[in-house]
């Protein structure tokens, strides 16, 4: 057991953050230790994890998406811009900017996948066209300002909201990886993934419908990219092109 224990990467990961921890701990215990900086190093990185779980699946296939950032920036921008204009501080708003910044994702994602698994586009050339136009259709849209219209509702129960006293952000965010996590070994889709990545040829061979799976893997990063996009918007309460 020890030595399987020893042979997983995960735990090789795990073992390098744990002694990361512990230097910031020892050099500075007052300051990088203290529940605020936890929480405040939560609420960051639960927009990333969510990003984390949609590259996985990309990257499994052999693929990659550069573009999930210019994603999540423009479908901020429009979710921000669609709340903007239905006005009021409700649910009612923020549930409509929630589904535009997810369609917004999805459909940068199927065009990413539709490329690579049709068009047959390496994806590192897909998603770096697609990075640049995303980012430039935000640029456009805001005339290159910040845009500053999450809904009061939005920021104070999804970006200060706390449960048990842990951040809102982060349960959603760990929500989506508890369900990666369980996905990629458990279900049909995970099993193709891994099957993709391992060998495509095979893969077609036994009957999977390869061009159509890369295209749902690459419309979920996508998705989950714009659902960050509004997550970020929650937290921060503004869009920031760069």
């Amino acid at each position: 057991l020890l030595e399987r224990i020893k042979g997983l990467q995960s735990v090789w990961i795990l073992g390098v953050l744990v002694v990361i921890v512990a230097v910031f701990g020892v050099l500075s215990p007052t300051t990088f230790l203290t529940a605020g900086n936890i929480t405040n190093i939560m609420q960051n990185v639960s927009i990333w994890a969510v990003l984390a779980v949609g590259m996985t699946f990309v990257i499994i296939t052999s693929g990659i998406d550069l573009s999930v950032g210019s994603v999540l920036v423009v479908s901020s921008v429009v979710a921000a811009k669609t709340m903007e204009a239905m006005g009021g501080e409700g649910w009612n708003t923020a549930v409509v900017g929630l589904l535009v910044a997810m369609l917004s994702g999805l459909f940068w994602g199927t065009l990413n996948g539709f490329l690579v698994a049709k068009a047959k586009v390496p994806p590192l050339i897909v998603t770096l066209g697609t990075l640049s136009v995303a980012l430039g259709i935000a640029q456009i849209i805001t005339g290159g300002l910040d845009v500053r219209s999450a809904p009061t509702v939005l920021v104070d129960s999804i970006g200060y909201g706390r449960l048990a006293g842990i951040p809102a952000i982060s349960l959603i965010a760990l929500g989506f990886v508890i369900i990666g996590g369980i996905g990629l070994p458990k279900t049909k889709f995970g099993r193709y993934t891994y099957a993709i990545g391992s060998n495509e040829v095979s893969a077609r061979r036994v009957g999977i419908s390869v061009d159509r799976k890369l295209v749902q893997i690459y419309a979920l990063s996508g998705f989950l990219a714009g659902l960050a996009g509004l997550l970020s918007l929650a937290q921060f309460g503004t869009t920031t092109i760069a």
